[in-house]
């Protein structure tokens, strides 16, 4: 097979007019074009009104190798790579018959925890799934108690229940991670065999949204079970069970359960999604290495859907190849902070994504049309552990759980703003540049439920992020105006507080992915530090997969 890439047409070409691209670039007869197929289509949008889109075809051709050899140089006509998944090795039939092997185990089900257990399920290596939630359509049930009547459950919300908390989210399947190996493409096709629409292995953001992921996970999960693995629900480890080994190492030796039931394994991955903050705290107690690290606060923000479509598309706005626009967005602040755009999700909603008592946390939702009125997106600031350390030091290192007492601090507040309730504190774009509060919204209707208070986010020592933070947030919004045009209009709703950008600190582990001091223990995915989406997370559990398969396996 060839693959061409940057094979350039019309935003409006006819269906019918891809072959003869095909056959022009390569200069050939239309006979001599065997087959084709689409691997990935993009646009590129920066004049809108002559829009173009931008394919990668794989084609089947006479005489391969003749037509190879008259493009040799091009690197827009290469031979298509194998984007197929290996494994790296299968267990015997009779491999747990032997005595001496004990099933590996997996402590959380969100994309990292499904990836890594379906393929240890592929290689016949029959995982125990640990989750602490709901299975995923009970764990729907419980989220939307929250969003109507204000009832959280502390174990199944956004953040804890079967899918993680991706399955609140846009979905989106795409990363800017480097991928040498193809293993975004395995997740993208355990995706489609699960339900997924076949447009995700081409289109180049894809985007499921949250009703078709939950089924996807259905099917993944049973996939699983039927190749032996096991998942247990509402199983929440408490302990981990950690022994001196020969070689003077501290080995794992398996988990402690909630309910006071030991699991003995040689091999756990930890797959534990950015808010199992006493899990976390747990690990510190047993001394499992961890670190602080960077992470990000702000708001929602809200838009019309239609005024970013415009500002991104133009004339073309509303083509349905194009659907509903995004936008990155970035903007380096007077004080040194960085303000950028994150988790943009087109016409979606605003969701309460708290998993403790008394405390607010927004992040962002699309279904897989995208057809809610706004567009809503974090804006969010850039801090270190320097910034969150609890100690009043300015020196030395940090408390790998202070990020976390940091993040409690300022969801506590945004509870206090709100007024109880998770009620979120929100304002006016304009009001929130202005420094003043209006009592009523303008044209953006807020879609976060359970509902926003319209209050002042940014009294000074008492506002609803650190003053730094909104010194930078209110010099980047005029800017982000300057490149999407009414982005600052005054009636666009901030929406407080989002906290969980990213794991507020890192599992540390090793090339062979294992803890630096801990070892059979396979910290993974985003709460550990290691991924950031649905994407990302779901390859790192292969490759943690990987690692711990050789491991077990001795390949």
């Amino acid at each position: 097979m060839i693959r061409i890439t940057e094979l350039r047409l019309p935003l409006n070409h006819a269906e019918d007019e891809l072959r003869p691209a095909i056959v022009q670039r390569l200069g050939l007869k239309s006979s001599q074009l065997k087959d084709f197929h689409l691997f990935k289509r993009s646009h590129d949008a920066r004049k809108k009104s002559a829009m173009m889109l931008i394919y990668t075809v794989d084609c089947e051709v006479e005489d391969e190798a003749a037509v190879l050899a008259r493009f040799e140089g091009d690197t827009h006509v290469k031979p298509t790579p194998d984007t197929s998944y290996h494994f790296v090795g299968h267990a015997p039939l009779d491999f747990y018959n032997r005595g001496d092997k004990l099933r590996p185990v997996v402590i959380g089900f969100g994309p990292c925890g499904i990836l890594a257990a379906l393929v240890l399920a592929q290689m016949g290596l029959r995982p125990i799934v640990l989750e602490r939630g709901k299975q995923v359509r009970e764990r729907t049930k419980d989220t939307w108690d929250l969003w109507r009547k204000q009832n959280l459950h502390p174990e199944s919300n956004v953040q804890f229940g079967e899918g993680g908390a991706g399955t609140f989210s846009d979905g989106k399947l795409y990363s800017q991670i480097s991928d040498p190996r193809f293993l975004t493409r395995k997740v993208l096709n355990e995706f489609v065999k699960a339900g997924a629409p076949e447009e995700i292995l081409y289109v180049s953001k894809p985007h499921i949204g949250t009703f078709r992921l939950v089924s996807m996970v259905i099917k993944i999960r049973a996939e699983i079970e039927a190749l032996g693995g096991e998942i247990r629900f509402q199983q929440k480890v408490s302990d981990l069970l950690i022994e001196p080994g020969q070689d003077g190492q501290r080995h794992v030796r398996g988990v402690v359960l909630e309910s006071g039931e030991q699991l003995r394994a040689d091999q756990v991955i930890l797959a534990l999604g950015h808010s199992a903050r006493d899990t976390f705290q747990m690990l510190h107690e047993r001394g499992v290495y961890m670190e602080a690290k960077p992470f990000s606060i702000g708001y929602r923000i809200e838009h019309p859907q239609s005024l970013i479509d415009k500002a991104r598309f133009g004339p073309n706005a509303g083509n349905t190849l194009l659907g509903a626009a995004d936008y990155k967005l970035v903007h380096h602040a007077k004080n040194g902070r960085s303000v950028y755009s994150f988790c943009m999700c087109p016409g979606g909603t605003v969701v309460a994504a708290t998993s403790e008592p008394n405390r607010v946390v927004t992040n962002g939702m699309s279904q897989y049309s995208r057809n809610e009125r706004n567009a809503n997106a974090g804006i969010v600031v850039g801090i270190s552990p320097q910034d969150y350390r609890q100690d009043g030091k300015s020196e030395g290192p940090v408390n790998p759980l202070d990020g976390m007492a940091f993040q409690r601090i300022w969801e506590s507040r945004a509870y206090e703003l709100g007024g109880g309730g998770y009620i979120a504190p929100g304002s006016l774009v304009g009001d929130f540049i202005k420094r003043q509060v209006s009592s009523e919204f303008g044209s953006v209707m807020p879609s976060y439920k359970p509902g926003v208070h319209l209050t002042n986010l940014q009294e000074k020592g008492r506002g609803s992020l650190p003053d730094y933070c909104l010194d930078a947030i209110r010099e980047a919004l005029p800017a982000f105006g300057r490149q999407i045009r009414g982005f600052d209009m005054h009636d666009a709703v901030l929406t407080g507080v989002e906290t969980r950008t990213s794991s507020p600190l890192r599992v540390t582990r090793g090339r062979d992915y294992q803890s630096l001091n801990v070892r059979g223990l396979y910290p993974a995915g985003e709460g550990a530090g290691y991924a950031g989406g649905i994407m990302s997370a779901g390859v790192d559990g292969i490759e943690v997969a990987e690692a711990l398969a050789k491991e077990l396996l001795g390949v």
